[in-house]
């Protein structure tokens, strides 16, 4: 096993050396990641993303297309044969059909490449033509990038974080019930196994409909071609997974690390280790809306999520000899659709700090962070209106469950951030002076002129913070 995986790292490190030298002398690779929790929106994300590079009339603050250098974009095969296509076409028809519909969400990883034609700027304007700059963007879901930060626990530590965690959550009272009714060392009956991992199963289902983002393993959630195999059988249990041979603990202790090594590593050394571009959808409001419990969770997640990643600056020889770097993290709060623009610079803050520690980690390794306020296709007109003698700022959309038409006002962000992150750190179960709400809106039709992709909000300030520098 040893030799297996200094071979396997061997060939991986000549593999980098060849993909590295390829690109920086012929046509250089931008690899973007994106990932988000549930609801965050990762699907219309990639496909405004691209519509609007593929027809750029709405992305002024992308500097290569506002000074004109983007001669052309175009569509490509992949890469990676290996990967599933993202469905660019079905996604883009969902969204600008008669009767426009969110596309169904990520399930698995994807990848498209969308290829640029720039010409060059400053003094190599007129010695040199344009060249061609790829950019690989793979789309896959939030849950499987906490699951990495399970490479570094044993079942053991897993198991007591993961019991701690659960245990004032009513969501998981069935399953705090059947480890009450489980003797941990008692031999391994399957049905027992099976029906553990169920409950458990039931409980993150749960959890993360109640808002929470601590959601793992992942591949519970979004099990694929593993449904039922052994290594989804496993819960967490008191102990730390050295019970007797044959027993219960031990086996799940086994299956915890089948799945740290042929699920969560692979997943790592084939898409992730590649990626130097991060962009992290964030439903802030989502968590917001939850209370004060959901955002602090959040808080955590994003924070197992940036200890996930390996940031810093891939210069020529750094990426020769340790491998790729994130050199850029973006942190996207979106929906921001939602809110009126006089608002989006609170939730731009308020993302800030729920990232806050991630960030000065990720800097402090020399990546370049960022937080934004988006939209990745906007859902709603912004009106003013006055109710009860006040004047109200408002966002009027579709309303998702009925269709109707309607005016709505969520409530103002504090303008201190802290006043939602401290309550939050200190437990309560709900906000002391506001009730922060959501709606749901659906996808508005759409007129696009010819050469503007779909309406969006600071969709073009995200493509110059990831693309800018290499156009």
């Amino acid at each position: 096993m040893v030799i297996s995986v200094i071979a396997d790292t061997v060939l991986r490190q000549i593999e980098t050396v060849q993909d590295t030298v390829s690109e920086t002398l012929f046509e250089p690779v931008i690899r973007i990641g994106v990932t988000g929790l549930a609801r965050a929106g990762k699907t219309v994300f990639i496909t405004s993303l691209v519509a609007n590079l593929l027809d750029r009339g709405r992305m002024p603050h992308l500097l290569a297309a506002a000074d004109g250098r983007i001669d052309a974009a175009f569509l490509q095969p992949q890469p990676d044969d290996t990967v599933p296509r993202f469905d660019f076409e079905s996604h883009l028809a969902d969204l600008t059909a008669r009767e426009p519909r969110w596309p169904d969400s990520t399930r698995t990883v994807s990848e498209l490449r969308l290829s640029l034609r720039v010409r060059r700027g400053g003094l190599l304007a007129g010695l040199q033509g344009p060249r061609t700059v790829h950019i690989d963007i793979v789309d896959y879901p939030g849950e499987w990038l906490l699951d990495l930060a399970l490479l570094e626990k044993s079942y053991g530590a897993w198991s007591a974080e993961m019991l701690a965690r659960i245990e004032g959550r009513g969501e998981a009272a069935a399953y705090r019930d059947l480890v009450a009714q489980t003797d941990p060392a008692a031999p391994l009956e399957e049905t027992r196994a099976q029906a553990l991992a169920s409950e458990f199963t039931a409980y993150l289902t749960a959890a993360r409909a109640a808002g929470y983002s601590d959601c793992t393993p992942g591949r519970f959630l979004l099990p694929g071609d593993l449904a039922g195999s052994p290594v989804l059988t496993f819960a967490p249990l008191p102990g730390d997974g050295s019970g007797p041979r044959g027993s219960l603990l031990r086996e799940m202790a086994r299956r915890y690390e089948a799945y740290r090594k042929s699920v969560v590593r692979p997943f790592f050394r084939e898409h992730f280790a590649k990626i130097d571009r991060q962009v992290v959808l964030v439903d802030v409001l989502g968590a917001i809306h939850k209370g004060p419990q959901a955002v602090e969770d959040m808080r955590g997640a994003m924070a197992d999520i940036l200890s996930a990643f390996r940031p810093g600056q891939n210069a020529f020889l750094t990426q020769l000899f340790q491998g790729r770097r994130v050199g850029k993290i973006l942190f996207a709060a979106t929906k921001a659709d939602h809110l009126h623009h006089n608002q989006h610079a609170k939730l731009t803050a308020i993302t800030e700090a729920l990232v806050r520690g991630a960030s000065d980690r990720a800097k402090f390794a020399g990546a370049t962070t960022a937080a934004m306020s988006i939209a990745s296709l906007r859902a709603t007109t912004e009106e003013t209106i006055t109710h009860d003698g006040k004047t109200l700022d408002v966002v009027r959309g579709r309303l998702l469950e009925t269709g109707k038409q309607a005016a709505f006002h969520p409530g103002a962000l504090p303008d201190d951030p802290g006043h939602l992150l401290t309550p939050a750190r200190a437990g309560a179960e709900k906000w002391l002076d506001q009730d922060y709400r959501v709606m749901n809106f659906a996808p508005q039709p759409l007129t696009l002129r010819p050469g503007e992709g779909p309406p969006h909000i600071r969709l073009d300030h995200a493509a110059q913070f990831l693309l800018g520098d290499r156009l």
